[in-house]
């Protein structure tokens, strides 16, 4: 017997198209359309092998949905979100989510992703990040803004996987000396110093679309601008 899915997705491009790859992969899938009917799938939550949940649903938040399953079910879930909404990862996570994967994504991602929580596994570290045309490479070690390559020392690309990891998110200076986690003295302008390296590479490399912005009195942040919007 197949093992069954249940797909909560609000789409009907992207949810037909989950449920024919999913099903060419071998999986039976169950498709709600939005938070009712994904109610009334999950009260039987034992007839599925794992959950994949959309956040935006019309008639409410995909989180409502896993938080009501936790007490009584560790049925495996994960969830799908766009890249702005970085504070619902973390609330999803925290509620009891096994992993996520962000909109747009590959279905070789995806189905790596389903078969790791199925076999109880760690989530997939992500090795390539991409935003936009600007693509980083963590084990290689290496970053691409379309074909053209970009020479950043250790700090410069490990302070852009940050912002890459956290995209449309602001991002403080305290958050980022805790994450380089670095046994040196690195002082707030030092990090400025770094970025401003960043910037202009990126400007060297003819990024338009990609850029990082300065939040007054915060921090930054790493967005992707509309093709044709002002430098």
């Amino acid at each position: 017997m197949k093992p069954s899915l249940l797909l909560v997705e609000d789409d009907p491009s992207l949810g037909r198209g989950l449920q024919i790859n999913l099903e060419l992969e071998g999986f039976q899938v169950v498709w709600a359309k939005d938070l009712a009917q994904g109610r009334i799938q999950l009260e039987t939550p034992d007839a599925f092998r794992l959950v994949i949940l959309d956040l935006n649903l019309p008639d409410g938040n995909g989180l409502s949905l896993l938080k009501e399953l936790r007490p009584r079910s560790e049925l495996p879930v994960i969830i799908l979100t766009a890249r702005t909404e970085e504070e619902s990862v973390v609330e999803g996570l925290q509620s009891g989510a096994n992993d996520y994967v962000r909109k747009p994504f590959g279905n070789k991602e995806l189905m790596a992703r389903i078969r790791a929580v199925l076999k109880g596994l760690a989530p997939v570290e992500r090795d390539e990040l991409q935003v936009g045309a600007l693509t980083l490479l963590k084990k290689r070690r290496r970053c691409y803004y379309q074909e053209n390559e970009i020479d950043l020392n250790r700090r410069e690309f490990d302070i852009l996987s940050y912002f890459m990891e956290n995209v449309d998110t602001v991002v403080t200076r305290d958050r980022l000396l805790e994450y380089l986690n670095t046994d040196s003295v690195v002082l707030d302008r030092t990090i400025d110093s770094h970025i401003s390296h960043i910037r202009l590479k990126l400007r060297k490399a003819n990024s338009i679309s990609v850029q990082i912005q300065s939040v007054y009195g915060v921090g930054y942040r790493l967005v992707e601008l509309p093709e044709g919007s002002p430098a």
